[in-house]
């Protein structure tokens, strides 16, 4: 049965693509998900006008992460934790910690949108990637002080 996606579906193909699938697969998994459509006239139609809206919110969503972007160019945040004598920390600091460190600065940003390759468990200066969309990455800064 030949479908058009409405979504990206894994392993099938992504949104307009026109494709061929089993009878069964199509009746009984992405037509009740509403992942596909079947491939007539009317529904191309329809298919190409969910493509257009999709586009236009991703190009708002990259244009809005631009604009934090560059609020975040400007800015450092300062975490202030318990430490010992040798500049090791009680614990250490976390993604979900930066992220609360942001939101003080009137910036909501997911912790899962900030990159650690390992949590930072010494004091000092990072510099620490924040991915606000696929296309757009930020370095930040981020200053780990003693109590």
């Amino acid at each position: 049965m030949k479908v058009i996606l409405v979504e990206d579906v894994k392993d099938i193909g992504t949104m307009g693509d026109i494709v061929d699938v089993k009878d069964g697969y199509a009746r009984n998994f992405l037509f009740p998900k509403k992942l596909a459509r079947e491939a007539i006239n009317s529904n191309l139609k329809i298919i190409e006008d969910i493509k257009k809206k999709k586009l236009l919110a991703a190009a708002r969503e990259k244009k809005e992460a631009e604009a934090i972007k560059a609020k975040l160019a400007l800015l450092s945040c300062t975490i202030t934790v318990e430490a010992g004598d040798d500049d090791k920390l009680f614990g250490s600091v976390t993604s979900q910690d930066i992220s609360h460190a942001f939101e003080a600065e009137d910036l909501a940003i997911d912790k899962k949108q900030i990159i650690l390759e390992e949590p930072i468990k010494k004091l000092g200066v990072y510099h620490v990637s924040v991915k606000l969309h696929p296309e757009v990455t930020v370095e930040v800064k981020v200053w780990v002080v003693k109590k």
